[in-house]
């Protein structure tokens, strides 16, 4: 090899290895979109989603994200699962009832999905482990399960009333977990990433702060559109135009650490400020999801 051709390749490598860190994405090699399942909702005032939010009600739902990479399904949270009553009468401390919970009726993830004639997904990612987001999990035996090791850490901790990590939806010995590692470098601010296919469409950041181990993706569809699921970081997308945290109430009762939390949201506000092109998806943000419109349609 010469010197000429060695000094190239070398500067091949920076380049890529200076694409990955600024969050560059190579062009998919695989059809990707995603599709928003809406497994229930409720009203709130929107002044109990965020620190400054107006008076109206407004829709919060509970839903999964099923990812597809070429001929590749996974699920982003499960929503609430087919158990969901008897693990809330089981699990939620009778205190917080009167904060947390949903309206009937309830469609989970795996009955849209065989009604669809979807496999069952054999691969879930959870943003974190909290009731309204792992309630399905049960539904998709010998599934993997995905989380971060903080938030395995605190799921095998799991007890009655502990925090919203129920047992009733975590405790199934028959539960395949995997922990995510995080090997993939910096990706827009975010310090470290896993890009899952390789070629930069799916890429989960750590967003620790509203529980130990609270994860965010990012998803790049075929048509070029990009889109930052970022869990319950924020309920509301207005959170992160104006930078502010939940309601101080909600905070306290649901942020593992609320001053962490913040950092996630601001950081998030300064991301959108220089990629305004980004959509911000968070878990419970029912404008937001209804109009990217639910499953059975596809984002792409």
């Amino acid at each position: 090899m010469t010197v000429r051709k060695a000094i190239g390749r070398a500067w091949i490598g920076i380049a890529a290895a200076l694409a990955l860190a600024s969050g560059a994405a190579a062009g998919p090699s695989e059809k990707v979109s995603f599709s928003i399942i809406k497994t229930g909702d409720r009203l709130s005032p929107e002044s109990m989603l965020f620190q400054g939010g107006g008076k109206a009600k407004v829709e919060v739902v509970y839903s999964a994200i099923l990812v597809r990479h070429g001929g590749q399904d996974f699920l982003f949270d499960t929503g609430l699962g087919a158990r969901i009553d008897d693990q809330y009468a089981r699990d939620m401390p009778g205190w917080k009832r009167r904060f947390f919970y949903y309206d009937k009726p309830i469609v989970p993830a795996r009955a849209q999905l065989a009604k669809a004639g979807v496999p069952a997904v054999r691969r879930i990612v959870l943003s974190h482990s909290h009731w309204d987001h792992a309630s399905g999990v049960v539904d998709f035996p010998g599934a993997e399960v995905w989380v971060s090791p903080p938030e395995r850490a605190l799921i095998a901790k799991a007890g009655h009333g502990a925090d919203n990590v129920w047992p009733s939806q975590v405790g199934d010995p028959r539960l395949i977990w995997k922990s995510i590692d995080f090997s993939s470098g910096p990706y827009l601010g975010f310090e470290r990433s896993l890009d899952v296919y390789g070629d930069g469409t799916v890429v989960l950041v750590p967003q620790y702060g509203h529980t130990a181990g609270s994860v965010g993706m990012f998803v790049t569809t075929s048509s070029g559109r990009r889109f930052f699921f970022c869990g319950d970081t924020v309920w509301s997308a207005a959170a992160i135009d104006a930078g502010r945290p939940k309601f101080w109430l909600a905070r306290t009762l649901v942020d593992a650490d609320a001053g962490m939390t913040l950092s996630q949201v601001r950081r998030m506000t300064a991301l959108h400020r220089r990629d305004p092109g980004l959509t911000f998806v968070p878990a419970h943000d029912g404008r937001v999801q209804a109009r990217l419109g639910y499953f059975p349609a596809w984002v792409e």
